[in-house]
């Protein structure tokens, strides 16, 4: 069981930056058009946004706002599927046996976007990469958790997926549109009088339904239930049942 705060969150998709449009998105879940809409990232120098693959523009568009320019935070990156694109236009190339770039391949690895954070942001403490299954997020959330246990006062913890290319989209099927969220999280202090924010607790209980898979990616259901203002949230995975419970 974890007890953690959320002190502020951003999340992205095509035509879904701003609270209003998630906020009508919550009401009515839909299936958004991807296409090459990506973030500026306008506060990057142009010569560094060209280096940035859209998933990394994705990841920094969220997290840039929630970390302060001096502070030095734990970082959690949290991708099921990762740099998609990037790979297969690497298999691509591969397949017509021509050479391969080593600044994309060296930028497709699962620790890259993190690495790129890590630069960017002149973050000298720790990051970490993560992938799992559909349940990706609440992993993400353990290893925050994880990280605040040792001292951290607060994480950035940042789930994001792109939506694949299409020889992929009979395999990877979990991917609606390309989004990414991005939570400020810390511990709750024995005198949280004072703290602001949303509090959860999540807990994990061994799953002995047939559940169907969620209509929706867990992360993405997260954003409506903070926007509904949700008390409760349940997502299975196989043999695994996380409840998520709002705290006063």
């Amino acid at each position: 069981m974890m007890d953690f705060q959320i002190d502020a969150w951003r999340a992205w998709a095509p035509g879904l930056d701003s609270d209003e449009a998630w906020q009508a998105w919550s009401l009515n879940p839909v299936r958004v058009a991807d296409g090459d809409t990506q973030p500026a990232c306008e506060f990057l120098p142009a010569m560094q946004r060209r280096r940035l693959s859209r998933l990394a523009r994705m990841t920094l568009h969220v997290a840039w706002p929630l970390c302060g320019e001096s502070e030095q935070l734990p970082f959690v990156f949290a991708s099921r599927h990762g740099e998609t694109p990037r790979t297969y236009a690497l298999l691509s190339d591969v397949a017509d046996q021509q050479p391969l770039s080593p600044t994309q391949f060296g930028l497709s690895v699962h620790n890259a976007i993190a690495g790129q954070w890590s630069i960017l942001r002149g973050q000298h403490g720790e990051s970490v990469a993560i992938a799992g299954e559909a349940d990706t997020f609440e992993h993400a959330m353990v290893e925050a958790a994880a990280l605040l246990s040792t001292g951290a006062p607060a994480v950035l913890v940042v789930v994001a997926e792109e939506y694949p290319p299409e020889p992929y989209r009979d395999w990877i099927d979990d991917v609606p549109f390309s989004y990414a969220l991005a939570l400020r999280v810390r511990g709750i202090e024995a005198d949280n009088s004072k703290q602001a924010g949303a509090r959860w607790q999540l807990r994990l209980e061994p799953n002995r339904g047939d559940d169907a898979p969620a209509a929706w990616p867990h992360a993405l259901q997260f954003v409506g239930a903070l926007h509904q203002h949700n008390d409760t949230l349940v997502h299975t995975w196989k043999t695994r049942r996380w409840i998520w419970q709002r705290t006063p």
